[in-house]
């Protein structure tokens, strides 16, 4: 059974700060004990012993479709995590904790040991192997533009973004998007974060920014909660060209340095899962098809692009 997003130490500590007259924000969050195999001290326990042995693993996601979020009724899924968690159980872990963060808060959350790996579909980029350990790419996706009905911009690329310096686009906040449209030369003052694909359409539909721009899946997903009118999707959108390649990104599961151990686990159960075809049948399950398997792209060969 698909486990639950579990909030309620949480809600029990917010009601006692509440009832105690402090303000919950300034209460600081308790301080989780990273595993010292993890933190370079030589502990007898590796996270994924830990997590072997309790059973349960700790999750960080961000609430971005299709990839990882929270449905309506508590239940933690998506693309990436339904491919973590067949990884999980094939290790002897059968019980997933979400934990729900912003995206630009997911590696600080990794780092201070809030949860133990990143199931939110992550790109892996040659800065973020810098703090953090991927497993081998899990999918490959490209990048998508929506307007407001009518495109009345007539933006089809970034390059059209940034041959008008008045047109403001959304991205949601710390989210690959912003390193290619800075890579395009778009300023930075045409840039506008928000927090979630979701609220990057309600920005859209309010005319607070002129274009959205997210992973094609991400974005037929957000534009499909609302179906509104009012905005649509660039279908003739030309995928960003940066030092002469074509933009395409590979996202899997992250780790703490000094997991090395679980990702090399990890890794095995992924290239099985490949191999026997039940990772294109993951996909299905969330509209993805053989286009977006990673094909025989490496996290070695990401982090040094």
């Amino acid at each position: 059974m698909r486990s639950l997003v579990k909030l309620s130490v949480l809600l029990l500590l917010v009601a006692f700060v509440s009832a105690c007259g402090v303000n919950p924000e300034d209460v600081e969050a308790p301080e989780v004990n990273v595993n010292d195999s993890a933190s370079g001290k030589g502990s007898q326990v590796s996270t994924l012993e830990r997590a072997q042995q309790e059973g349960v693993i700790r999750v960080g996601f961000a609430n971005e479709r299709p990839y990882a979020y929270a449905t309506e009724s508590g239940e933690l899924t998506g693309l990436n995590v339904e491919i973590a968690r067949r990884v999980f159980q094939e290790l002897g872990i059968d019980e997933m904790e979400g934990s729900l963060s912003q995206f630009g808060s997911l590696i600080p959350g990794l780092q201070a040991g809030r949860f133990d790996v990143i199931t939110a579909g992550m790109y892996i980029t040659p800065e973020r192997c810098q703090e953090v350990l991927f497993a081998e790419p899990e999918y490959s996706i490209g990048e998508a533009l929506a307007v407001q009905a009518g495109n009345p911009h007539h933006l089809t690329s970034y390059e059209d973004i940034v041959a008008n310096p008045e047109v403001k686009v959304g991205i949601m906040t710390g989210a690959i998007e912003h390193q290619y449209l800075v890579a395009m030369g778009i300023d930075e003052n045409q840039i506008h974060n928000v927090e979630d694909n979701p609220s990057a359409v309600e920005a859209l539909k309010a005319g607070r920014v002129d274009a959205i721009t997210m992973t094609g899946p991400s974005l037929r997903e957000a534009m499909d909660m609302f179906g509104d009118d009012s905005v649509e999707i660039v279908e003739d959108f030309t995928q960003p060209v940066i030092d002469g390649e074509s933009v395409r990104g590979y996202g899997s599961a992250a780790f703490r340095k000094g997991d090395e151990d679980f990702v090399q686990a990890y890794n095995e159960v992924l290239a099985q899962l490949k191999e026997s075809g039940e990772l294109l049948e993951i996909y299905k399950q969330f509209g993805f098809t053989e286009d977006e398997l990673p094909g025989e792209m490496t996290t070695e060969q990401l982090c040094h692009r």
